[in-house]
């Protein structure tokens, strides 16, 4: 699961007329995960349309926030203007931890998990942000 997660979760959330301006990206552009995409249609999002895409493509963007999901991005994540501010969630990474598993279903499960996880941090996210405007 990757940055594109974020970005769907947030536009499934959002639909009830608030609107954020999102972009995701990630520190390397990978295919879009299979297994991803099957477990964010369970919940009705629609990832079959996302792409990768690579975070040098947002250089000239401005962040109110940059959200970053696991070890690797915490490091990696170019971004640190002043008034940005970074957010990093440890998150497992599904790829990774299912390649240790035997059976179909425990990798479905392992990512139906961090689905959740995702989805639990972007409302709580949202419920902040909210707050804090």
């Amino acid at each position: 699961m990757a940055p594109d997660d974020i970005e769907a979760s947030l536009m499934k959330l959002l639909k009830n007329g608030n609107h954020i301006p999102s972009s995701a990206a990630g520190v390397e552009v990978e295919p879009i995960d299979k297994r991803a995409v099957k477990v964010m249609a369970e919940v009705g999002i629609d990832m079959s349309v996302q792409d990768s895409k690579d975070i040098n493509g947002l250089n000239n963007m401005e962040f109110d926030y940059v959200v970053t999901l696991g070890s690797n991005a915490r490091g990696t994540c170019p971004f640190s203007p002043a008034k940005t501010k970074i957010i990093h969630k440890a998150i497992d990474d599904p790829p990774v931890l299912a390649a240790r598993l035997s059976s179909k279903e425990e990798k479905m499960d392992l990512y139906r998990r961090v689905r959740d996880e995702i989805r639990t941090f972007v409302e709580g996210f949202l419920t902040r942000w909210m707050m804090s405007d």
